[in-house]
């Protein structure tokens, strides 16, 4: 019994200490209350009152991310705060994943943010933020996907902690005075990194020789391939091929003189010894006086004109004045005997095999069809090349009328091919290349200052550009099964001004039957379950980039293996029928409050399209006449934020938080830009190694 006594008051302070926690536990409106007396210059939080919800129906307090009525997220940026951030606050809301401060006045060190281990986002940048951060700070942070610290003044090293974040996906560093060695980021996840403009040193990590020399800018003391710096330990770099972005900058004759040694697969092996036996063939004829290649007895041949430097192992032909003049005969047996480039849309130029096989390449992406490429030729002229998988249906008198048709193609909204090559084996594809890269990176992919700003004007333009060249196929390709057949974010290009530019259309005859899942025509409800399409498939495809569009989200629709993603159909519709539709929209978009609305009816548009039945389906004149009505209400001046940086990130709980969103899924559904490898070698070579 003393004993008894002796504890018990132990046993009580126990008891208050597992208790008390859930005592004083608070909504989430005490801890918003409680975090804005922290803040100075509060008055942007106004809306943050005592009495009321903070995900409301009639609209969220200013600055908060809803879901299900609890907050997700604080987008506290560009309102001029200072003074302290209540971390113990933030704690209290147990379903917060997302905090942003970009662009206020906080200062003194980095706050103990790290208390918060299930956030999924950190952003801090443009702020006075300053000193060293502790080696071991983002250890217990194993859910952060982004994190941008960017235009502070922070010192010292950069954590090693973040070079052990799993998910690691976006890293912003630049403009602060960071010191010392880079940390490895072994990261498969990393898509994006800015280190540029601190005071970092060394050789820079083999594990982000994919990123290009504008990541690690402005650090005088690093060396190494990127910075085309040697590094006295490093001296193999030498035989090591540079970087295509290197080229832009201030190395156009460099990348000539080196090549990457890489291990010769099937393929290269055979291509070697074509290469070598048509320049065998080359010389022998060059020395007997008979021209191989020159112009055409017929409108269909081909010009070929070779811009290069003669490299005598590579080189097929060269066109000539007399070339056109002499040996017909013999042009049009080398013709017949060796399969050339075709030219069908010469607004670009006009340009052969030979100089493909000998410029630079790099790999763009990896998709169901086959692999992409871009290519500088020695004539300046960039162009993507996409070699082709599963295109074995027509023979080659066919597959050459199919392919023309589409380079007579010509709309604003249209990406027309400019040439192809044709072989039993093997089929290449030559695209105008556009800078800006596609719809999907836009949307789920590095939030860079580079890319276009998708605020609710530029997705509108984007939409009706896409409607009117879906209009456009539907006429001129009428005649096909499903005129575009593979609509998706990834084949949507964008040009100057979001301008968009949709690929990878009319492939349907081409494909093998083996292959037609690859198109995204083929994922609609009708072929899955009765293995059917139809001009209507091409109207599901518009409805789900609709949605993905104006919610942000990565589509589940895209994935074969049904994992990763949101399924936006579904989860659109279950909103409007609850009347929850406003919190469908991504967050960078709701700063026009006067173009809510537009938003709505265009949200609708998009489900009435994406009916499970295509007889359900909205017929594809009467969406576009639907979504040409669509206008940004109040002008485009409504929809100005206050905001300094060019463009501000924000977490789509698609892509960037879907469980299987790595790499090998990404590529499933990417056909066009969606990864980019920074190692540069010839077209040839390249040719042999995918």
């Amino acid at each position: 019994m003393a004993v008894g006594w002796f504890f018990r008051p132990f046993l009580l302070l126990l008891s208050l200490y597992v208790l008390l926690p859930l005592t004083l536990s608070v909504s989430d409106s005490e801890a918003l209350l409680q975090l804005k007396k922290s803040f100075t210059n509060a008055s942007a939080l106004d809306s943050w009152v005592a009495g009321s919800a903070p995900c409301n129906q009639e609209g969220p307090w200013n600055g908060l991310l809803c879901y299900n009525g609890t907050v997700t997220g604080l987008r506290l940026e560009g309102m001029g705060l200072s003074g302290n951030i209540d971390v113990g606050a933030l704690i209290e809301m147990k379903d917060l994943r997302f905090f942003s401060v970009i662009n206020n006045s906080f200062t003194g060190i980095i706050p103990e943010i790290n208390r918060l281990g299930a956030l999924k986002a950190l952003f801090l940048s443009g702020n006075q933020f300053s000193g060293a951060i502790p080696a071991e700070y983002f250890a217990k942070m194993g859910s952060l996907k982004k994190v941008w610290l960017s235009h502070n003044k922070f010192t010292g090293n950069i954590p090693f902690s973040l070079g052990q974040l799993p998910y690691l996906i976006d890293l912003h560093l630049e403009n602060n005075q960071f010191s010392g060695h880079i940390p490895a980021f072994n990261h498969p996840t990393l898509k994006s990194i800015n280190l540029s403009n601190n005071e970092l040193e060394g050789e820079i990590p083999s594990s982000l020789s994919k990123f290009n020399a504008n990541s690690f800018a402005g650090n005088p003391g690093l060396c190494g391939e990127e910075p085309g710096v040697s590094c006295s330990k490093a001296v193999e770099t030498s035989s090591e091929s540079t970087s295509i972005s290197n080229n832009y900058d201030n190395r156009d004759e460099k990348s000539d003189s080196k090549k990457i040694t890489a291990p010769i697969i099937t393929l290269g092996v055979m291509l070697f010894f074509m290469i070598i036996f048509l320049a065998t063939r080359w010389r022998k004829k060059k020395q007997e006086d008979v021209n191989v290649v020159g112009k055409g007895s017929s409108n269909e041949a081909v010009e070929v004109q070779v811009s290069v430097p003669a490299r005598r192992e590579v080189e097929v032909g060269r066109k000539s004045a007399s070339s056109s003049r002499k040996g017909s005969n013999h042009a049009k047996a080398g013709v017949d005997a060796v399969a050339e480039l075709v030219m069908v849309n010469n607004e670009k130029g006009v340009f052969g095999l030979p100089d493909l096989m000998k410029a630079a390449a790099e790999v763009l992406g990896n998709g169901g069809l086959g692999s992409s490429y871009k290519v500088k030729m020695a004539n300046g002229v960039t162009v993507v090349v996409k070699r082709m998988r599963e295109m074995n249906t027509l023979g080659k008198d066919a597959f050459d009328k199919e392919v023309k048709r589409l380079g007579n193609l010509r709309h604003p909204n249209i990406l027309t091919p400019l040439a192809y090559y044709y072989r039993k084996e093997e089929k290449l594809f030559v695209y105008e290349y556009l800078p800006k890269g596609n719809l999907l990176y836009q949307l789920h992919g590095d939030p860079d200052t580079s890319h276009v700003e998708l605020d609710w004007p530029a997705r509108l333009k984007i939409v009706q550009g896409i409607a009117e060249g879906l209009d456009y196929l539907h006429t001129e390709l009428a005649s096909l099964d499903v005129p575009h057949g593979n609509l998706k974010a990834s084949n949507v290009l964008l040009g100057p001004d979001s301008h968009p530019f949709l690929s990878d259309y009319g492939f349907c005859p081409l494909v093998n039957s083996s292959g037609v899942e690859a198109l995204f025509a083929y994922k609609t409800p009708e072929a899955i379950r009765h293995g059917t399409v139809s001009p209507k498939s091409d109207v599901y495809c518009l409805g789900i980039i609709i949605l993905e569009i104006l919610t942000g989200k990565f589509p589940s629709q895209y994935l074969s293996n049904g994992k990763g993603g949101t399924d936006v159909v579904q989860w659109v519709t279950s909103a409007f029928s609850e009347g929850r539709q406003a919190e469908l929209l991504d967050p960078e978009i709701t700063g026009c409050q006067n173009s809510l609305g537009s938003m709505e009816r265009l949200l609708h548009i998009g489900t009435l399209c994406s009916q499970s039945s295509p007889e359900q389906r909205l017929e594809m004149k009467e969406a576009i006449r639907m979504i040409e009505e669509i206008q940004v209400e109040g002008g485009l001046g409504s929809c100005s934020q206050a905001r300094t940086m060019q463009v501000l990130p924000s977490l789509r709980e698609g892509f960037a938080d879907a469980p299987n969103s790595n790499s090998s899924s990404f590529q499933e559904w990417n056909g066009e830009h969606a990864r980019r490898s920074h190692k540069s070698e010839s077209f040839a070579d390249r040719q042999g190694h995918s």
